[in-house]
């Protein structure tokens, strides 16, 4: 048999076929899943490769405002006028369901201020320090959009490669080796039948014989 522990009779015979049928409805369900988080994550990965470029040409950007910044003041100034911000910007994280699998969905908050919210003090500074700070509140705010879609990226690929690893087990292992059993529990039971109609056939047989037997022997006493 495919499994010792697996009894050759009718009753095992009906569970390993209701288990069959449990395990092409799983695997069916599977692959509608896998399909569907195939596509999610193709989606997602195009988004996320946009947002890669917007990042590098937005960061490159930011760089270039605060070395123009830099020059018409100073590096003091800029330390200064940094640490006098009122507060730093925050992320608000919530999740949403996808096929079961958690995706982050990342929100800045207070990311991008006006000039009277952002802290420093407008005098003394400049139109090119103003400009530095409002770009890399952009390059900010595009990096938190990215981090969302990686984050995803990252979840979406576990979980498709989770449900494929169990796709592959339920195809190539698992609905075979049922098969497999039903098939062997089959021919036990065939075999089976077919000795008992040769044993019956056989016991028939002799039952004829005696018969014929006894009838010839009462048939001998009456004419003695």
């Amino acid at each position: 048999m495919a499994k010792e522990n697996v009894k050759p009779t009718r009753m095992e015979l009906l569970n390993t076929k209701g288990k069959v049928k449990l395990a092409e409805k799983g695997h069916k369900l599977l692959k509608q899943k896998r399909d569907a988080l195939v596509l999610e994550f193709f989606s997602i990965i195009k988004k996320a490769k946009d947002l890669r470029t917007q990042v590098d040409t937005q960061l490159i950007a930011s760089y270039r405002a605060l070395a123009v910044a830099e020059a018409m003041h100073s590096r003091l100034f800029l330390e200064t006028a940094t640490l006098s911000a009122h507060a730093a910007p925050e992320v608000e994280v919530k999740t949403a369901n996808i096929m079961g699998v958690r995706i982050p969905k990342i929100h800045g908050v207070a990311i991008q201020r006006n000039l009277l919210d952002r802290g420093y003090s407008v005098q003394g500074s400049s139109a090119a320090f103003d400009e530095a700070v409002e770009s890399f509140e952009k390059s900010l705010n595009l990096i938190i959009q990215l981090a969302e879609t990686e984050t995803a990226l990252k979840k979406l690929l576990v979980e498709i490669e989770k449900t494929n690893r169990r796709v592959n087990a339920l195809e190539y292992n698992i609905q075979p080796e049922l098969k497999r059993t039903i098939k062997e529990i089959q021919a036990h039971l065939n075999r089976l039948e077919a000795e008992l109609f040769f044993s019956l056939k056989v016991t028939k047989k002799r039952l004829e014989k005696k018969a014929i037997a006894e009838e010839e022997a009462k048939a001998k006493g009456k004419s003695n």
